[in-house]
């Protein structure tokens, strides 16, 4: 059994960069990128770095935030809900230094916070899941030599989770504002190509779990769909529900009686990859 982790004490905040994060253009709060800790009372040794959505020019720390990391502690998983950098402030690639970072604190603070170094996701919600999707195809094993001792761990994710994700950059299903606020108006077609991350899946992308709507017009189904069919040809475990109804950005959908059966799948699907169980 996991210990707990200072249980009792309220979620707090803390810098990916204390002393200033790579490329920051000032020293404001949108300048620096944070996680916002939140512990379960009877933590089962798994965590998740959670990325709201917003387009890459804002931030649903509510229902794509708050509300996750309370579900996910409900199930005595961390959650650790992350302010990355945005645009047109910022572009790429701050946004994923800020993802990759966030997963290598976790790790390499792991046990101080209860959880397992093998066992930390990410879950993210619409271009907060396209930034997932970018740190589950696009991560390395950490730098041993550095002298920070944060970027000495990977920044592989063990599992991702994936809302109605933006993932397509190439395609007519892509999300254009998102494109935008993360690459600029007149971006390379190169980078265009590598951030389109169905084209980016190999055999090492982390176990997938994704959820979207057929109903959803702000980003389509289609995203989801070109995800997982790369997933499945390089046989990467993955499991996708595609309900008929639903808006975009529905978060937990506690409000509707049939989207409101994705999480209860989703941990289902947490529990058949091991990550609810205490070891």
């Amino acid at each position: 059994m996991w210990a707990a982790a200072s249980a009792a004490e309220p979620p707090k905040t803390v810098l990916l960069w204390p002393q200033g994060a790579p490329g920051a253009v000032d020293s404001q709060e949108i300048d620096r990128p944070k996680l916002t800790i939140y512990l379960p009372e009877h933590p089962v040794g798994t965590g998740v770095v959670v990325a709201p959505g917003g387009g890459y020019g804002a931030l649903a720390m509510d229902h794509e935030g708050l509300q996750i990391a309370k579900w996910l502690n409900g199930y005595g998983v961390a959650a650790f809900v992350l302010q990355y950098r945005l645009g047109p402030r910022y572009h790429h690639p701050a946004e994923l230094m800020d993802a990759q970072r966030a997963i290598r604190t976790v790790r390499a603070q792991a046990a101080q916070y209860g959880i397992a170094p093998n066992r930390i996701g990410m879950w993210g919600f619409s271009a907060g899941g396209h930034l997932t999707a970018t740190a589950g195809t696009h991560f390395d094993a950490g730098v041993p030599t550095s002298s920070d001792h944060i970027e000495q761990v990977s920044s592989r994710p063990d599992f991702l989770i994936l809302a109605y994700p933006v993932i397509t950059f190439t395609r007519p299903e892509t999300h254009r504002g998102s494109m935008k606020n993360l690459l600029g108006d007149n971006p390379d077609p190169k980078l265009v190509e590598s951030l389109s991350n169905e084209l980016q899946v190999t055999p090492r992308t982390p176990p997938t779990f994704l959820f979207t709507t057929s109903a959803d017009t702000t980003v389509p189904p289609e995203n989801s769909i070109l995800f997982y069919e790369a997933l499945h040809k390089a046989g990467v475990p993955a499991e996708m529900h595609i309900f008929q109804n639903g808006p975009h950005g529905v978060g937990l959908a506690t409000f509707d009686p049939a989207l409101s059966m994705w999480p209860p799948l989703l941990a289902n699907w947490l529990r058949v990859q091991g990550m609810l169980s205490s070891r």
